[in-house]
């Protein structure tokens, strides 16, 4: 017998088959700290050729760049530094939504390679109060920035809290450097600058391109008379915190890196397989790292690294870590314990006293010890006017602390 379905009835058996298989695909991530893996992690004392790392020497001659190279290899891919010439043309904008309080300059930084230029907006909200040069933070933006600017009720790019506590606020869009997108994400730099990066298996891709235009704007920081680029932070959130960490690491101008719920691939132990998993990312986004990142897919525990690694290899300068309780894809508790275990590498090699807690309590909390800091709100995954308070009291600490410093 033929059975003939109507088009409707078809078409709910094939909505039922879809919605059963994103419940499975839901089920396999784990939110239960029961079934969290027993950690076994690499050490940052130990160097890849079984050497114990016993001074600041060896780590920044031996280890560091070790570390770095093999997170270059396996994960974020090539970090290329090398361009024939950077030119900064400045527009003065005067009408503005914060033009009570903060002055807008808009930078068209031109980047240029083998006969081909890269031109990147950089929007900076400078105050209107004090004298300067002022300190300064740049946020790594994968949402639209003009949005960001005209929506005073957006505090994603929280522009008058940040000048009005003395800070030049910066931001560019990811969209001028590499889109964030699996279709366009080559249409910025790895076509323009860098196309031979796209034929090597660990070649720079999507967050590798976004930290490169971090550096980018810091070059613009350094011959800019009303920053003080030695108090220099970078943010980033979720996907702009995993670039902001792989920059913070890569280039040692940065005072401060700021990474807000970067989960997978960012702050969390990968190794934990808790939420978002190595696997599940580089499905989702393939564009982000290097293709040498794929062999890791449920292998997590073949990693030669993980990212408390990455987060040791930023010291001595200032890192902060934040989480948000509603947002269990980014493991808030393997946030937190990564940068616990990074602080090993201050306190052993750089002597810096911190005390963040041992136990993790999943309740709102901060703590700021030292040259790092750490911070779990309630509410879900986002950047808000709470998280930048908590980030510029922070860097209020550091950059007071350098000022006492350069003083003497």
């Amino acid at each position: 017998m033929t059975i003939l379905f109507k088009p409707s009835y078809l078409l709910m058996i094939l909505i039922g088959i879809i919605f059963s298989s994103n419940l499975i695909a839901q089920e396999q991530f784990n939110y239960d700290e029961s079934k969290v893996p027993a950690l076994v992690l690499p050490d940052p004392f130990v160097s890849t050729k079984g050497e114990i790392i016993n001074s600041i020497e060896e780590w920044e001659s031996t280890r560091r760049p070790e570390l770095l190279q093999a997170f270059a290899d396996e994960m974020y891919g090539q970090l290329p530094k090398d361009f024939d010439k950077i030119t900064f043309q400045e527009e003065v904008i005067a009408s503005h939504p914060y033009a009570g309080f903060s002055s807008y300059k808009l930078v068209q930084i031109g980047v240029s390679r083998n006969g081909k230029t890269q031109t990147i907006p950089l929007h900076l909200f400078s105050p209107k109060v004090g004298r300067g040069p002022f300190p300064v933070v740049l946020l790594i933006s994968h949402r639209k920035v003009e949005h960001l600017i005209n929506d005073k009720e957006d505090k994603f790019f929280d522009i008058q809290q940040i000048t009005q506590r003395g800070y030049v606020a910066a931001i560019f869009d990811v969209e001028y450097v590499s889109p964030d997108d699996k279709d366009r994400f080559s249409d910025g730099i790895l076509t323009s600058l860098y196309p031979e990066q796209m034929q090597l298996p660990n070649g720079m891709r999507g967050l590798g391109a976004w930290a490169w235009g971090a550096m980018r704007a810091m070059d613009y920081f350094e011959q800019e008379p009303l920053i003080d680029h030695t108090k220099s932070a970078v943010v980033g959130h979720s996907r702009g915190g995993k670039a902001a960490l792989w920059c913070g690491a890569n280039d040692i101008r940065w005072a401060i890196t700021y990474s807000n719920e970067s989960g997978c691939g960012g702050a969390a132990l990968s190794r934990r397989k808790f939420g978002e998993t190595v696997e599940r990312i580089n499905t989702a986004f393939p564009y982000w790292f290097t293709d040498n990142f794929d062999f890791f897919n449920g292998n997590e525990e073949k990693l030669p690294f993980d990212q408390h690694q990455l987060i040791a290899s930023i010291a001595p300068r200032g890192v902060y870590i934040a989480s948000a309780m509603e947002d269990l894809w980014a493991d808030p508790k393997g946030e937190y314990l990564s940068l616990k275990l990074a602080s090993q590498v201050y306190q052993q090699l750089y002597d810096e006293k911190t005390d963040l807690p041992e136990d993790y309590v999943f309740a709102p909390h901060f703590h700021h010890s030292g040259s790092l800091g750490y911070h779990l709100r309630a509410g879900q995954h986002n950047l808000t006017g709470e998280d930048w308070e908590k980030f510029l009291d922070f860097a209020d600490n550091q950059f007071g602390n350098l000022s006492k410093k350069e003083s003497r």
